[in-house]
């Protein structure tokens, strides 16, 4: 597919996303690719399921859409998972998919005005407002940790959002530590480490989420240490968001975690029910979803553990309204979350309760599935959480290996492989993890 076939495609989904609410886009636009093009027909490729409802509700969109960047006399065709180019013109298959948001960019919906205060958030939304309002005087740097979900990559936008639009001119960069970890590695093999450097320690606030992934990365915890300092000698502010405190991040030196605790250090906490309840209004309201009081009051009721969850228990709960033509109700909402395994979904808490229930099932001890033991029992029972981890919560591959015995991702992504493979040839795995789907609340 060429470059400018691609980018043309962005453009499309950039031009849609800033016309539809979150959660329609998220449900309904963000699952299609790009799947073929010819002559002046782009074909669009759904998944089977809501195949039907892009085309008779979101066609003339994306019409529209592809005439503004591709042609005016553009036409579109939705198109099944199995669908496949022409074979006369092979070049034109579909791109790989692409991020929707570019490395760096702030996310323009995560604002202050968007993030919902309870308890558990008061003193992190107003610390991180005060950075905001006055740059490098207020808390510098400032440390943002709590549990995934909660509310931190939320109020690193928020800050550089409001810096962007009331800083007169001061230049905000942001960034995961996982971009910072590839920024840096491109720039020592490229030989440019002077442009990395003006990257980061010449903006006026730097924004880092997710700076728990600096363990096993000593090369970059040694240059974040340095940009660190060069940050802070020079006047400029910093805020830090993690899943854990300085004092328990793994495998980071005493003076990099003292630098963490020597300005501000604010913990986000799970919110109570009534933010729960306002934070899921909010959502229906800013997104035009007409969810009924009481349906969000019940998926309130059910998800408990972060903002993330409650945010996905409500898409699901939309796209399931949305695709039997029904308004969703309180039972509408308890059958959804029992499909989905209710409160285990996106739960910070569920990884802990699958190794709970799984060293029950294997009888092995729990401190042992969380050691680096390699016995074969062990091991197993230790993939089998880390399957049930993955299939059974949103938890990426990083959170799971860090929650299983702090390993990494590829870990974990190896332990589903191995556990898949099992389940179709070994009837005791296959008995063990169904007895443990039963009892963390879910069927196959």
């Amino acid at each position: 597919m060429p470059a400018e076939i691609e980018q043309i495609w962005d453009d499309i989904r950039a031009d849609i996303r800033r016309e539809t609410p979150d959660f329609k886009f998220h449900i309904w636009i963000e699952p299609l690719e790009l799947a073929g093009v010819r002559d002046r027909t782009l074909y669009v490729r759904a998944p089977d399921h809501i195949r039907t409802s892009v085309a008779d509700r979101y066609l003339p969109l994306l019409r529209d859409a592809a005439g503004r960047h591709f042609d005016k006399r553009a036409v579109v065709q939705v198109v099944g998972s199995s669908w496949t180019p022409p074979a006369e013109e092979p070049e034109r298959a579909a791109p790989a998919p692409r991020s929707e948001r570019p490395p760096g960019q702030l996310n323009p919906k995560y604002t202050f005005q968007q993030f919902v205060i309870g308890e558990g958030n008061r003193f992190a939304h107003a610390a991180a407002l005060a950075v905001a309002e006055l740059p490098a005087q207020a808390y510098n740097p400032l440390f943002l940790h709590g549990p995934p979900g909660l509310g931190k990559t939320h109020l690193l936008h928020a800050i550089g959002n409001y810096v962007s639009c009331y800083g007169a001119g001061l230049r905000v960069r942001y960034s995961t530590l996982d971009e910072f970890t590839k920024a840096f590695v491109d720039a020592l093999r490229e030989r440019r480490t002077s442009d990395f450097n003006d990257d980061f320690r010449t903006a006026d606030v730097v924004l880092v989420d997710d700076v728990q992934f600096l363990a096993g990365r000593a090369k970059t915890r040694e240059e974040f240490f340095h940009t660190f300092n060069a940050l802070l000698d020079s006047g400029r502010q910093l805020v830090i968001s993690s899943d854990r405190s300085p004092e328990e991040l793994p495998d980071v030196e005493r003076r990099l975690s003292e630098r963490f605790r020597s300005g501000l250090v604010v913990e986000l906490e799970p919110p109570a029910t009534p933010v729960r309840r306002a934070i899921l209004a909010k959502r229906s309201a800013v997104d035009d979803l007409g969810v009924p009081a009481e349906a969000l009051a019940e998926i309130a009721t059910h998800v408990d553990s972060s903002v993330r969850a409650l945010e996905g228990a409500l898409i699901r709960v939309v796209a399931y309204a949305s695709m039997k033509e029904v308004q969703p109700t309180p039972e509408l909402v308890r059958h959804v979350l029992r499909r989905m395994g209710a409160e285990t979904i996106a739960d910070a808490r569920s990884i802990s309760e699958i190794v709970d229930a799984t060293v029950q099932e294997f009888g092995v001890d729990r401190r042992a599935l969380l050691s680096k033991s390699r016995r074969r029992d062990i091991t197993t029972a230790r993939q089998v959480a880390m399957y049930l981890a993955r299939e059974l919560t949103e938890h990426n591959y990083t959170d799971i290996g860090r929650g299983i015995g702090d390993r990494d991702h590829t870990t974990a992504i190896n332990a589903v492989k191995r556990v898949k493979a099992a389940l179709l040839t070994d009837p005791a795995m296959r008995a063990s993890v169904e007895n443990l789907r039963h009892r963390l609340g879910r069927r196959a």
